[in-house]
């Protein structure tokens, strides 16, 4: 179950209530998807590069919630200058921590893509578990 509707936070910005099953990463990559939609209808370019990065970011951050912490996870998306803002709280307060790269490990490489793609990743204990806030460029068509 998906719950979306538009907030403003910052200028523009969208939320959604995630059920924290696994169908829900597909749903909050087409709600990213959705989002980037409308920022380039209100006049914003979007990369095609900008829209998977930033869908696959939110993959990897909502699926380590859904695998992670119990409960709904709460997934918020703000436009904000140049960049995008991925936020994704849920009820775990253990933060995460990437591990040493590893070719030879199979999967739990995903904060590390993470990391690789954000211009900055912060995570914090929030009151009832924890928030992790991942920083994309929004770049434009080249």
């Amino acid at each position: 179950m998906i719950t979306a509707e538009p907030v403003a936070v910052d200028g523009r910005g969208r939320t959604a209530v995630l059920s924290g099953d696994g169908g829900c990463i597909a749903e909050a990559r087409h709600l990213a998807a959705g989002f980037l939609a409308e920022v380039a209808a209100g006049g914003r370019a979007v990369s095609e590069r900008s829209l998977h990065l930033i869908q696959l970011v939110v993959s990897e951050l909502v699926t380590n919630a859904c695998k992670y912490a119990p409960g709904p996870v709460l997934l918020k998306l703000r436009l904000t200058g140049d960049t995008v803002e991925v936020e994704v709280w849920d009820g775990d307060p253990v933060l995460p921590t990437a591990r040493p790269a590893d070719p030879g490990r199979i999967g739990q490489h995903g904060l590390e893509i993470v990391k690789a793609i954000a211009l900055a990743l912060d995570a914090e204990r929030a009151e009832s578990g924890k928030r992790v806030t991942a920083t994309i460029a929004l770049e434009p068509d080249s």
